[in-house]
């Protein structure tokens, strides 16, 4: 059994717009997930130094964050970071440029964690609809030929406000959909922009919406997750 899940973090402000990354540390130890995406993991302007200080992580925490050596002070790529347990066994890790508006992109990367091996994709994307479409099948696309000796998972806010259609079309492709719940507002919750989509040969047995007092205050996004187990049986086919 593992436990994923995503989180659009606001660069650790929360919705009395402060930013407290000790705040964020407390959800993420809440939420107690093997592996965790993060968007909005850095901030947007100068150096775009991560949100949460790497000490302050290492300290409070019992995570790492995925190395992309892209930015020195950054956590992540475009706002895109993954979080994983300090046992775990990062295998490859990448970046990923995807069609885009504004400044976007996705990560990926290969992780060994609880007895089992999973290609992970986080992302942020665009929000407009036409150029989501676009960055899906980017992604879509992508993952399939990264995935085919692996299961996979592909976590992110995908700012998708339609319950079908879209770019969860795209997805729905090739990937299933974690039945989470709504994760955004976080004081009033209106809409399932937060996703977490999975390849066939993966079983959800729980998933859902942290929805507790922390959560509601440490971003105006709730963080989603899914426990998760092999399917040995659409493996073996």
């Amino acid at each position: 059994m593992l436990k994923v899940a995503s989180y659009n973090i606001r660069k650790c402000i929360g919705t009395d717009r402060r930013r407290n990354p000790d705040r964020t540390i407390d959800v993420l130890n809440e939420m107690d997930a093997d592996i965790i995406a993060l968007q909005e993991a850095d901030r947007r302007f100068g150096g775009r130094a991560a949100a949460i200080p790497p000490l302050l992580l290492e300290m409070n925490s019992d995570y790492q964050a995925v190395p992309l050596d892209v930015q020195t002070d950054s956590m992540g790529w475009h706002g895109n970071a993954l979080l994983v347990r300090k046992s775990a066994r990062i295998i490859t890790h990448d970046i990923v440029h995807i069609p885009c508006l504004e400044p976007r992109g996705a990560i990926m990367a290969r992780i060994e964690t609880g007895g089992m091996t999973l290609a992970i994709w986080g992302m942020h994307l665009d929000i407009s609809g036409l150029w989501r479409r676009r960055q899906a099948s980017a992604i879509e696309k992508l993952a399939r030929e990264h995935g085919q000796d692996v299961p996979t998972v592909l976590m992110g806010d995908l700012n998708e406000w339609r319950r079908s259609g879209g770019c969860l079309k795209d997805f729905g492709r090739s990937y299933q959909f974690a039945p989470c719940g709504r994760s955004f507002h976080s004081r009033g919750l209106i809409a399932e922009l937060d996703r977490i989509m999975h390849c066939r040969s993966i079983r959800v047995t729980r998933s859902g919406v942290l929805d507790s007092p922390s959560a509601r205050k440490a971003s105006d996004h709730l963080p989603i997750w899914a426990e998760l187990e092999i399917d040995s049986a659409v493996v073996e086919r």
